[in-house]
């Protein structure tokens, strides 16, 4: 393969820049006197990183990172070995800090099209996090590269600092222009032979199993050996599914949050029943799922009905001026964000820049400094602006599936940018394995290991400002299910950004895709922490969701059906595990909420 145009470089990151900005920042702290937990000893332990796996001898350092946070190269690595094919993306790789000997490599992507994985990196899952309202960089101890190597990939071309002429008409273009970036990252890194995992969310819900799919077509294990994928929030399918048809379920789970008046909520569920959405919520919704949905369905709704989505969104900006819809818990003040993320309106207050568009941030990482960095590119990324592509629930996703027999797809239960039901009625309407869909609801619980800085007391003791910072749950934090290959987890108090929001969640999804716990109902716990004391595992119950629900039979918890399903196959358990009629106008149910919108605002990321 063609070798790299521009080389990437070893980052040193034990150093900080001067800044001109003038930053105030105000907290509280515990007069109590803090000792360091062992989740922290050893979290700072891990921070004296091991022996150097992939030096050279170009460092830089990292911009307002004034800690530790190990080895990591960046750099530009063409997408073809044509020497007339200038188009390049763009990556950051950061090798395992631990001492695993695993030979594995996970690559993340966020989506749009067109957003940056720098977002991921920045915000989710990297080492080092600057989150949005928040006074400076900190440690991350829920980086993902804690467990295995991890590089943030910023495609397709057009996206971030990636360069060259957007050619791209469809995701089978995507996936073969990300084909070739690969097979040059494994050479320049030697990493030939090494288990592939693919993980992202949004749009990478298409991104992601296309890409698996093209690998796992290439039959080639030295490059290509894909072991396991996770999408977050995912495009999945049909938008009128993935948005109007479960929007008002979820405004009604929500109604604490989204509190319209009388007279438009009875419009909102007068417009739910006339367009027909509560009839296919309550035929489709349903497991074993009676038959595929009509593959004419977006012919059959109305542009009024199709709207209703938006309809909402633009009501809620009169309740709540600061309403997120990536995480619909957000109110004012409008917080700013580091990254000048869409989220935030393109809010950032005088003084402030966005981190990736400094120069010397870009120097630092060797990206080419005449390129304007955005979030989320102004520009298409497939020509015309359209993928053409179809869905991946029609084929490549399935594919992934049955090769892998390791996908988890997650979702996050504030997000309404995509929505969790419609994520679920486009599983309800896959095939896989031989069947359609699932054959039962997902109530199993999620359990997040208990770990040092997730109880009161702890945390009231705390004073250390880099510890207080990454603070995150425990116990069990939502539903989760598996059959055929495919997990499906929904994830409490967590918005679009699953590991943003919920990063000890999102830890222990990845544990699960790597293979180091078994299930997400294990109560083993974290590999991180491994002496941490956890629960009974006799103790668990049913997965939980915003209020409590009735237990389905033993039975159906077993893997059995019994008497008490109804004619279509649906024990009375709803897709979030709350109880709800088996009969009647689904107008009724609180249901967890809508899936997806994709394109509807073009901000997915």
């Amino acid at each position: 393969m063609r070798p790299a145009t521009v080389f990437c470089g070893l980052l040193s990151v034990a150093a900080r820049f001067a800044d001109a900005r003038s930053w105030q920042h105000v907290g509280k702290k515990n007069p109590q006197e803090f000792t360091a937990s062992k989740f922290q000893r050893d979290y700072l332990a891990s921070r004296q990183n091991p022996k150097l796996k992939f030096a050279t001898n170009s460092t830089a350092r990292i911009p307002d990172v004034d800690f530790d946070v190990g080895e990591s190269y960046s750099g530009y690595l063409p997408i073809s070995d044509d020497s007339n094919d200038r188009n390049e993306l763009f990556f950051w790789f950061f090798p395992s800090s631990s001492n695993t000997k695993q030979k594995e490599i996970l690559l993340w992507l966020n989506g749009g099209p067109g957003c940056s994985s720098f977002e991921g990196l920045l915000q989710e899952n990297g080492p080092f996090l600057w989150q949005y309202g928040t006074f400076k960089p900190v440690p991350n101890p829920w980086a993902w590269n804690r467990l295995t190597n991890v590089v943030w990939v910023e495609q397709p071309v057009g996206t971030g600092f990636s360069r060259g002429n957007v050619t791209a008409t469809s995701e089978e273009d995507v996936a073969k222009q990300f084909l070739g970036f690969w097979k040059n990252f494994v050479e320049t890194f030697s990493m030939q032979g090494y288990a592939v995992y693919i993980a992202g969310e949004s749009y990478a819900g298409m991104y992601c199993p296309y890409i698996a799919s093209a690998m796992l077509d290439e039959a080639d294990a030295t490059y290509y050996n894909v072991s396991g994928m996770l999408i977050y929030d995912p495009v999945l399918g049909n938008d009128i599914v993935q948005a109007a048809t479960t929007t008002v379920p979820f405004v009604d789970y929500h109604r604490n949050l989204m509190t319209f008046n009388d007279s438009f909520s009875a419009y909102l569920h007068e417009q739910h029943e006339s367009c027909g959405f509560a009839d296919y919520n309550a035929e489709y919704l349903t497991y074993p799922p009676p038959g595929p949905q009509p593959s004419d369905y977006d012919s059959t709704v109305s542009a009024e009905c199709a709207g209703v989505w938006d309809m909402v969104i633009n009501e809620m900006f009169s309740v709540n001026p600061c309403f997120n819809v990536y995480q619909v818990a957000a109110t004012c003040p409008l917080l700013w964000d580091v990254l000048g993320f869409p989220g935030s309106f393109g809010y950032v207050p005088e003084g402030a820049e966005v981190y990736f568009d400094r120069p010397e941030v870009k120097r630092a990482i060797h990206a080419s400094e005449s390129t304007r960095w955005e979030e989320c590119a102004s520009r298409d990324v497939f020509v015309g602006g359209r993928d053409t592509s179809d869905p991946p629930t029609w084929r490549v996703l399935p594919h992934v599936i049955e090769q892998t027999q390791n996908v988890i797809i997650g979702h996050g239960t504030l997000d309404m940018i995509l929505l969790p039901n419609g994520t679920l009625l486009s599983i309800q309407n896959m095939t896989w394995g031989g069947q359609l869909g699932f054959r039962h609801p997902p109530v199993e619980p999620f359990y997040v290991p208990y770990h040092a800085l997730s109880t009161g007391d702890e945390i009231q003791r705390a004073t250390d400002a880099e510890a207080l910072a990454t603070i995150a749950g425990a116990g069990i934090m939502g539903t989760a299910h598996e059959e055929r290959g495919l997990t499906y987890v929904a994830i409490n108090l967590a918005g679009h950004m699953v590991p943003q929001y919920a990063p000890s969640a999102a830890f222990r999804q990845l544990e699960v895709l790597l293979g180091r716990v078994p299930a997400l109902n294990s109560t083993q716990a974290f590999t991180i922490e491994p002496d941490y004391p956890q629960v009974d595992p006799g103790s668990l119950g049913n997965g939980t969701g915003s209020a409590t629900f009735d237990a389905p039979p033993q039975a159906e918890r077993d893997g059995s059906l019994d008497s008490s399903e109804n004619e279509n196959g649906n024990d009375g358990v709803n897709s979030t595990g709350l109880a709800v009629p088996t009969t009647g106008s689904a107008s009724a149910w609180l249901a967890c909420g809508a899936v997806l919108v994709a394109g509807l605002l073009n901000l997915n990321l």
